[in-house]
């Protein structure tokens, strides 16, 4: 009987601290409109045994309408999940130079990709970005464009085996883009394109493993996934993703180290292409050096933020083209107009790829490859009307944004001329299109990505005419960590002359 009445005080004991203790939260929290939730678990039956479509098209659903701004919670306990379409609150947001901080979905990342750039806070975030930045200077990137270039013609020699079919180009693509990424991170070609390589099985069930246990409550506490045959799984594959950077890191560095006049032409005598990891290499940080450790997060960083993110926009972007064959022979005539029969594309002749430029940014609007991304908040946000409480997820969403009609007039229509000069909103306001983020944690790699979108894309086309299966007309989309489609793209190829 003791027990009980015990029991039973310290249960409203605790109710009553908790009320207290976060009344404000629970207050603010009242003021943002939320779908209608249970007692206690609140919305998570809208997690429990869901897959990923299946939370995606409830995100949509609560999007559409409470749009701009919900909110969510899993629990009582719950900071809470905000999710946002308003430009003036994504724009409040993004340019904080408090609210740094990036929320809990990307420490399902840090076994693999560490604390670098991506997730990193604070000072180290501060001097990552810093030391990171020159790497991203147009004259590194114009060395970038040739691994682009001949990455390029191998993907064109694999999708010619596909000559007079239907293909599902997004694996194709995203072997490209792994190929690409991972020659500009590392130096070194992994063969992705043409070879089943070790590394390339391991960067497919690490992703994996991270967007099952994204949509997964009881895996994604990493107390309880540590028990499962999952995480045995996961710790089997980054080992080998670590060895292998970890191999590369060290082979570099003993060169470096060793004979200061390293070889730097390949085997044909071309000059070599500086890697992202050679500028880690001769970085330091308060005057010290970078440790292979250091270096191992940013190379992986860039190679899982480089692949599936511009294989999601390269074949969406190469989906509207297959879409609409006006919108295909525009740029078409503009690729041969510009870059002619010449093999190699320079950052000059990519920039004068105007029409192509407004297919890729349209096609970035429609399906943005991170359709939701955000911040966790180190203090209240006060934006659009709302404040949002400390400790509380606030997701942007460009994938909402794209489909407010007082920002895109008829939001659903495949429009490029939307993005002209003369009438392109995100130039009146760029908060209104963020597909690659915005303010001082936006992409360091958007010129990197935009340039590999419009290198592959202009190949594809002036090697290829493409044509959508019909029954793909309208997609059935997820969201794995990416944007992607249920049943792939289908897209029927045929070499032109």
């Amino acid at each position: 009987m003791y027990l009980i009445s015990f029991f039973v005080l310290a249960v409203i004991t605790f109710i009553s601290w908790y009320q207290i203790k976060y009344r404000r939260r629970n207050y603010l929290l009242s003021k943002i409109p939320a779908p209608k939730k249970l007692p206690i678990f609140h919305h998570l039956i809208e997690f429990i045994g869901k897959d990923a479509k299946d939370v995606f098209d409830w995100l949509e659903e609560q999007g559409n309408k409470f749009s701009p701004v919900y909110q969510f919670t899993v629990s009582p306990f719950d900071p809470g999940c905000a999710v946002v379409s308003d430009v003036k609150i994504i724009e409040s947001l993004l340019t904080s130079q408090v609210l740094l901080n990036k929320t809990v979905d990307y420490d399902l990342l840090v076994p693999w990709i560490g604390t670098g750039l991506l997730i990193s806070t604070g000072k180290k975030w501060f001097q990552r970005r810093k030391l990171l930045t020159p790497g991203f200077h147009f004259q590194i990137l114009e060395k970038f464009v040739d691994i682009m270039n001949e990455q390029a013609k191998v993907f064109v020699k694999q999708l010619e085996k596909h000559d007079g079919k239907f293909v599902d180009v997004f694996p194709l693509v995203n072997l490209y883009a792994l190929d690409t990424v991972c020659e500009a991170a590392m130096g070194i070609n992994i063969n992705a394109q043409t070879t089943d390589s070790e590394y390339l099985r391991a960067v497919k069930e690490v992703t994996s493993i991270a967007m099952i246990r994204s949509f997964d409550e009881t895996k994604r506490n990493q107390f309880l996934f540590q028990f499962t045959d999952m995480y045995k799984r996961e710790q089997h594959y980054i080992k080998i993703l670590h060895e292998f950077t970890d191999r590369v890191i060290q082979r570099r560095r003993d060169e470096l180290l060793n004979n200061n006049q390293v070889d730097e032409t390949d085997d044909v005598g071309k000059k070599k292409k500086k890697a992202l990891l050679d500028i880690l290499l001769s970085s330091s940080i308060d005057g010290q050096p970078l440790s292979n450790l250091d270096i191992r997060e940013e190379v992986d960083t860039f190679a899982f933020a480089g692949h599936d993110t511009t294989s999601s926009g390269i074949s969406f972007t190469l989906y509207n083209i297959a879409k609409y064959p006006d919108v295909q022979q525009k740029v078409y005539d503009e690729v041969l107009e510009i870059i002619g029969d010449d093999e190699e594309l320079t950052v000059q002749k990519l920039n004068n790829l105007q029409y192509l430029d407004l297919v890729i940014k349209e096609s970035l609007r429609l399906f943005p490859p991170v359709p939701y991304y955000g911040r966790k908040l180190s203090e209240e946000l006060t934006a659009g009307g709302y404040t949002f409480p400390k400790d509380m997820n606030v997701y942007v969403s460009p994938y909402l944004l794209s489909k407010n009609p007082e920002i895109y007039p008829e939001p659903e229509k495949f429009n490029p001329h939307r993005f002209e000069a003369e009438r392109s909103y995100d130039k009146i306001n760029p908060f209104s299109y963020v597909p690659f983020s915005a303010g001082s944690r936006n992409c360091i790699g958007q010129k990197f990505a935009q340039h590999e979108l419009k290198v592959i894309v202009s190949t594809i086309v002036k090697n290829f005419k493409l044509t959508l299966d019909k029954k793909q007309e309208n997609l059935t989309l997820t969201a794995e960590l990416i944007l992607r489609p249920v049943d792939g793209i289908n897209i029927y190829v045929e070499k032109r002359n």
